[in-house]
């Protein structure tokens, strides 16, 4: 009787009062908690060409007090295999008792062949590691991600919580064994994301693209180049190529300055590329007809500011023009009569209408937004619409231009820049689409046509001969601009040179913009400089994209 009521009292001490406790310790030996870096999804391009992809990476830890073979026999069966000598794995394993660090990023393959060793006191753990295979040449595209796994630019960065893959963390019970023991499995645990972030992007054009912006930068001698490539039906980009760029394999090498992507952060003045965006809205505001012509004197001072044309010494005054030849021969002169009869308040408004002074929208981290004039600056002083009218007096990023010139191409829509698709699934199907503003109308059909028509002008007959195509009707404008100084002012002998080009001019498809800064030599400007690049780009879209020559100009 003692003995059953000692057997009872430990059965009440273990079942109740102790039972919490021994539930919990059950708890943790029953169960096992994950939480595994789960792979980002992959990113492709609009081919499905891999852009940026997860792989497995193992780290090796050793402890030297569970070894049971020699220091030097297991320093010389790990040396080739983590590509490190003998000689200095012994050092390593004096480190310490256990825990030693030995190797990183390890392949799947060498990770298998040291497990084949059968060495006691060593550890493998797994992780993921972003892989780009396109190495620099979508870096400011795709971005990168840090040591954490955190995106730190690009489609890395805006779509981070797209690109993450959900449920990486789940507790999951186990027998006396170790082997999981298939109840309360988590909802979908046998299910893979097998899912894909496609991109706009065409890897067989950036390459293109790529390599023409890297040729002209050395040719020039230039601080830096770009080139832009957007389908203006829906502001997709097909190509964004900057020179210089970086391997985000290796980010930690490359210099701060190269991390951002320039041509979304920087602001520059864009010059003459600027002209059929003021050209529109002088049509579309009804202070000008298509027909209307005014007088290039060459030079002209405008509130005591003296203003010319930069063919001036060479050329003098061209005289009468039409809207046509003053896009042609990049008049300024022209330009600053023309703009002259929209008043000053009213042009202030066009301008805020097609957001000068703010982002493009595009789907992609670090965009500036442009800076211009306040209402009092802009209609206090007539010669800050004077100088606006040839495209000087405000400064915007290259995306920003482009966003404009597709909008005079598409009839004169202001749609958004955009580098994402959406989700794919494996098969193809789409699961997700990113959320876009409604395109805004801002020209008329008729407008755009005839500002369209101009710019024809400008590759047939102008300054942008050096982009014309055999049997293909290109419309574009040059652009040679003074590169301005922060600390106000424009740099002596600096200048930016672009060139615009649509195509084909008769069935508007595709906008091509080339920014190269400071380029070096007396031949250097936007059609000996720019316009060539986006020829080549052009020409390359024809083969891709297989677009039949154009339509015939009827007489």
């Amino acid at each position: 009787m003692f003995g059953i009521l000692l057997l009872s009292l430990n059965l009440l001490r273990i079942q109740v009062i102790q039972a919490p406790m021994l539930r919990e310790q059950a708890k943790a030996q029953q169960m096992i908690a994950t939480n595994a870096a789960a792979p980002r999804r992959t990113i492709v391009d609009r081919t499905n060409d891999v852009l940026a992809i997860d792989r497995p990476v193992y780290t090796l830890f050793v402890h030297p007090i569970m070894f049971k073979e020699t220091q030097e026999t297991i320093a010389a069966d790990l040396a080739p295999l983590v590509n490190q000598p003998v000689g200095a794995l012994l050092e390593k394993f004096k480190q310490g008792e256990t825990g030693i660090r030995i190797a990183d990023t390890l392949t799947e393959d060498a990770a298998n062949r040291i497990r084949e060793l059968h060495l006691d006191g060593l550890d493998l753990t797994q992780e993921q590691q972003r892989l780009y295979p396109q190495q620099d040449l979508f870096a400011g595209i795709v971005g990168f991600v840090n040591q954490d796994r955190q995106g730190m630019g690009g489609v890395e960065l805006t779509q981070e919580e797209i690109l993450k893959r959900p449920d990486s963390a789940m507790q999951l019970n186990r027998s006396g064994d170790g082997s999981i023991i298939p109840i309360d499995l988590p909802e979908g645990f046998l299910q893979k994301d097998e899912q894909l972030l496609k991109l706009t992007v065409d890897s067989r054009l950036q390459r293109a693209t790529q390599s023409f912006v890297q040729k002209q930068v050395e040719a020039y001698n230039a601080k830096r180049g770009t080139v832009l490539v957007m389908d203006i039906t829906d502001g997709s980009l097909m190509a964004m190529a900057s020179e210089p760029s970086f391997d985000p394999n290796k980010y930690y090498e490359a210099k701060p300055e190269a991390l951002k992507d320039w041509v979304l952060t920087d602001l520059y003045e864009p010059g003459s590329t600027f002209k059929p965006v003021n050209v529109a809205i002088a049509l579309e505001s009804g202070a000008v007809q298509a027909t209307d012509t005014f007088y290039d004197e060459g030079a002209i001072e405008v509130d005591g500011w003296p203003i010319q044309n930069n063919d001036f010494e060479s050329e003098g005054g061209r005289g009468t023009l039409t809207i046509a030849e003053i896009l042609k021969y990049s008049s300024n002169i022209g330009m600053v009569h023309m703009m002259h009869q929209l008043q000053s308040g009213l042009y202030y408004g066009w301008l805020e209408r097609l957001g000068l002074g703010q982002e493009s929208g595009v789907d992609l981290p670090g965009e500036s937004a442009g800076q211009t004039k306040t209402y009092a600056q802009f209609t206090g002083s007539p010669i800050e619409p004077a100088t606006t009218a040839f495209g000087q007096g405000f400064s915007l990023t290259p995306m920003k231009l482009l966003q404009l010139h597709a909008t005079i191409a598409n009839g004169g829509k202001l749609i958004t820049p955009h580098v994402v698709q959406g989700l794919y699934s494996p098969d193809g199907k789409q699961t997700w689409q990113p959320q876009r503003p409604v395109p805004r109308q801002i020209f008329s059909r008729q407008v755009s046509q005839e500002v369209m028509q101009m710019m024809e002008e400008v590759v047939s007959d102008g300054t942008g001969k050096t982009a014309q195509i055999a049997n293909y009707r290109i419309a574009g404008k040059t652009g040679t601009a003074q590169k301005a100084d922060p600390s106000g002012g424009y740099i002596d002998g600096a200048r930016i040179t672009s060139f615009v080009g649509i195509f084909p001019a008769d069935k508007p498809r595709y906008a091509v913009l080339a920014v190269f800064d400071e380029p070096q030599g007396e031949n250097a400007f936007g059609g000996t400089v720019a316009a060539p690049v986006v020829k080549s780009v052009m020409e390359t879209l024809i083969t891709l994209e297989k677009i039949p020559p154009s339509v015939a100009v009827t007489p």
